[in-house]
């Protein structure tokens, strides 16, 4: 029974991959954190424009009250957190989100000097600035498996549940407070809390996604066979077919489908084009691309690493 309790034991300890990926995991939690606090510092704060959520709730509030604004965040993420840890991974999402809580919330308070308040009046760059700064910091968090809590939670929870991208869910969601920022501070600064809230959305997308470098190829064509050859011959990647039947013309076709990088996708038409000038070919955006086929003793063309493939996390 002892052996067996300390084979147990010994199983549950950490490996050295695990200990590394959980100190890169805290050291992006880290850096999203202080991101967030320089965007809120530096763009947000000094000028009344926030991306809606609660770092809008924290800006309304204290011009309201006079509050500090990153207490009264911290107030409002608690209830929040609780959703996170019912939803979005339990006690590893608690610990994590909690931890950029406290560096962030406590952050906005207690290192007012640290970062510049004013480094423009144009309040278009500020918008701008502001957003894809403290994008990059929420995508971080997420990458980590953590979120600032607030609204991001919700968005979380919701792009869990259904798909949508985390800009669209920010921008349903976020409406209200933005209101209540256009009738506290004007509605022209709330205009730019809406560019500042879809900027915003869209470094957090990138983040997490990466750039889109990798096209998908689908090709209808009568003569997959040898279309697959030119392929083979052109590009040097794997070619998956199968057999479909063309509804209006009733007749047998092929369908092809491979991965190729974003530079290679214009040779490529250019091969399908010449070799089947009757065929019908679809090009689509990818994030990633793992796995699949390469011709043996054919030279590799220099794969194109996405964000998600960059060991980075």
């Amino acid at each position: 029974m002892f052996a067996n309790l300390t084979a147990e034991v010994l199983m549950r300890r950490p490996t050295r991959p695990q200990i590394l990926k959980l100190l890169t995991d805290y050291a992006l939690l880290t850096v999203g954190a202080i991101a967030l606090i320089y965007a809120y510092r530096t763009f947000m704060l000094p000028f009344g424009i926030a991306g809606g959520g609660v770092s809008g709730f924290g800006l309304v509030v204290n011009e309201w009250t006079g509050f500090p604004p990153g207490m009264a965040m911290l107030i409002a993420n608690l209830p929040v957190l609780v959703l996170g840890y019912l939803r979005l991974g339990g006690m590893r999402f608690l610990t994590r989100t909690a931890f950029v809580i406290a560096i962030y919330n406590i952050g906005v308070d207690a290192l007012p000097d640290i970062f510049p308040d004013r480094i423009s009046d144009d309040l278009l760059l500020i918008a701008l600035f502001g957003g894809v700064v403290s994008g990059l910091g929420g995508g971080l968090i997420y990458r980590a498996g953590g979120t600032g809590a607030g609204t991001g939670v919700i968005s979380r929870v919701v792009q869990l549940r259904t798909g949508l991208p985390v800009s669209q869910i920010y921008l349903m969601i976020d409406g209200s407070i933005l209101i209540l920022q256009g009738l506290t501070f004007g509605w022209e600064k709330a205009l730019y809390g809406v560019i500042l809230l879809f900027v915003n959305g869209l470094a957090v997308d990138y983040v997490l996604e990466g750039p889109s470098v990798v096209r998908t190829v689908t090709v209808v064509t009568e003569q997959p066979d040898m279309l697959a050859d030119t392929v083979f011959a052109t590009m040097n990647v794997g070619v998956t077919g199968w057999k479909a039947t063309g509804m209006y013309t009733d007749r047998e076709r092929g369908i092809l489908f491979c991965t190729v990088s974003r530079s290679e996708a214009n040779r490529l038409v250019e091969a399908i084009r010449a070799a089947d000038p009757s065929s019908f070919a679809v090009i689509g955006n990818a994030h990633q691309r793992r796995g699949g086929l390469i011709r043996s003793g054919a030279p590799m063309p220099e794969p194109e690493l996405t964000s998600s493939e960059a060991p980075v996390i």
